[in-house]
């Protein structure tokens, strides 16, 4: 079901910009209060509700977490800006390792039952509090709820859209690499499975998505792990420093943790903290009194509260934002606007309803036993190849291999191939012998230009390719040096690298 808050009006009748926001915030929780109204008596007395799986159910409904970008975070939880959502920390410390005690949610309730009172005394308390003067949040009422410790972890606008962008931007500086060197460094990435190519650098990328940070995140420490820094200064802090920041990215993706995952995960926020000084020293930054920075310390505790990041993803709710709001408020050209987005809502249901019975009538429903998946990349025994029928060239000379394709030394390892497999047992002097004495009957060999590997009894899910292409020029003329893949073939024994039992 969605819920949501669809603001219609800006209040722009109302000159004084410092008043407009503060009808703007008051006008947001009165919404959210009256749509969340039901929680309060049915949070304590119960409600019987269909689940699932047909039976009925009494349920408590409660407010358990708030999934949000930092400014809506600010907005539920009345904090200023600069300030944490979730703890005490003082405006000029957000950069500091240190955890500050968290916000007291009684006290902010106390102090927003003063707004019917006094207006003095209930900003005054207000202040203390370090809150907005809201006139009655819309959790103030709420049962077992405490917005502070529901706010939870995001992924994409913290840490992908925050932290990332920051520390992109900081390497791409003049101070540090520079944008020439890590733009070449990109345009030298060969094409590789699931990658996403850069082919113009990603120092003038503008409105970045978070499916492009993401692929910038697999590259970036390749793209700097050998580079020099101006004068001379040792690269090995600010290695640590981002290695630091991408493995707390892609432990906080885990789909499951333990003790050791959180451990890790608090162990790589502290050696971010320990050499993010050498931004500062090379003037990329002058501090990191950045509020997502702050938020890295709150990912441990809102894991083991509320579980895996996956379960609060913003990336989510961005995608209903635009499946949903956007386009039923661009269907909604009518006098009727509610009734036009409800009916678009309820005809993507259907379509949704439909096609997971469609789903589930073509899946196999011999589950008795199921088997867990794997996390992680297909083992090879799980892969089965995938080539076309006929060559992309039916006859490639040893010549046209070597001068077009790049492959110099293929007729060589022809050879060793042909002579270990004709002699198993041979040593390798041996081997190297029969490959110089061999004699070929041919000089041309077919050429396939590309290779799948997919998921065994899953022919269309694909999760490996092989490249290989000739020298050619592009539409303007200029010439795309040849590429092949190369491939790693483990034979029976540990010291073969191909065979005819071996495994790719």
């Amino acid at each position: 079901m969605l819920i949501g808050y669809l603001p219609t009006t800006k209040l722009e009748t109302i000159e004084n910009k410092s008043a407009r926001r503060r009808a703007l915030v008051n006008l947001f929780h009165s919404c959210v209060r009256r749509i969340l109204g039901p929680i309060s008596s049915y949070g304590e007395t119960g409600i019987a509700m269909l689940s699932g799986d047909g039976v009925w159910r009494r349920c408590h409904p409660i407010l358990a977490c708030f999934v949000g970008d930092y400014p809506e975070q600010a907005l539920v939880t009345c904090t200023y800006f600069g300030r944490c959502p979730k703890c005490q920390v003082p405006p000029g410390q957000l950069g500091e390792h240190i955890h500050f005690p968290t916000r007291d949610y009684n006290k902010a309730v106390d102090a927003y039952l003063l707004a019917d009172g006094d207006v003095r005394t209930f900003h005054a308390a207000c202040l203390e509090q370090d809150l907005k003067p809201v006139f009655h949040p819309f959790w103030e009422s709420l049962p077992l709820v405490n917005i502070f410790l529901s706010i939870t972890p995001d992924v994409l606008h913290q840490l992908l859209q925050g932290v990332m962008k920051h520390l992109i931007y900081w390497i791409t500086s003049s101070s540090v690499f520079g944008p020439v060197a890590i733009d070449a460094r990109c345009r030298m990435i060969p094409p590789n499975h699931h990658i996403m190519l850069f082919s113009k650098g990603i120092s003038t990328l503008s409105r970045v998505t978070g499916k492009e940070h993401k692929s910038i995140c697999r590259i970036l420490l390749g793209l700097i792990i050998d580079l020099p820094l101006p004068h001379g200064r040792l690269p090995t802090r600010l290695l640590r420093a981002v290695r630091a920041l991408l493995d707390f990215l892609y432990l906080a993706q885990l789909p499951s943790h333990t003790t050791d995952t959180i451990h890790r995960l608090n162990d790589s926020v502290t050696r971010f903290h320990q050499n993010k000084d050498i931004f500062v020293e090379l003037g990329s930054r002058e501090h990191f009194n950045i509020p997502k920075f702050h938020s890295l310390l709150h990912y441990a505790s809102s894991i083991t509260l509320f579980g895996a990041t996956d379960n609060y993803s913003t990336e989510q709710t961005e995608r209903l934002h635009i499946d949903f709001a956007k386009e039923a408020y661009r269907a909604t050209n009518h006098k009727d606007e509610l009734s036009q987005m409800t009916t678009w809502l309820v005809r993507r249901e259907k379509v949704q309803q439909h096609s997971a019975f469609v789903k589930w009538q073509h899946e196999d429903h011999e589950q008795t036993n199921p088997t867990r998946t794997p996390i992680g990349p297909p083992r090879p025994d799980m892969r089965s190849l995938k080539m076309t029928l006929h060559p992309s060239v039916k006859s490639a000379s040893f010549d046209v291999l070597a001068s077009s394709y790049g492959a110099l030394d293929f007729l060589d390892a022809l050879a060793d191939f042909i002579a270990h497999l004709n002699h198993p047992g041979a040593s390798t002097s041996r081997i190297q012998s029969y490959s110089r004495n061999l004699f070929l009957s041919f000089s041309s060999v077919a050429v396939f230009h590309k290779i799948k590997f997919t998921l065994r009894g899953k022919p269309n899910e694909v999760v490996d390719t092989i490249h290989v292409r000739p020298e050619q020029n592009d539409v303007h003329g200029r010439i795309v040096p040849a590429r092949f893949d190369t491939v790693l073939v483990r034979g029976k024994r540990q010291d073969s690298m191909h065979g005819k039992d071996g495994e790719l």
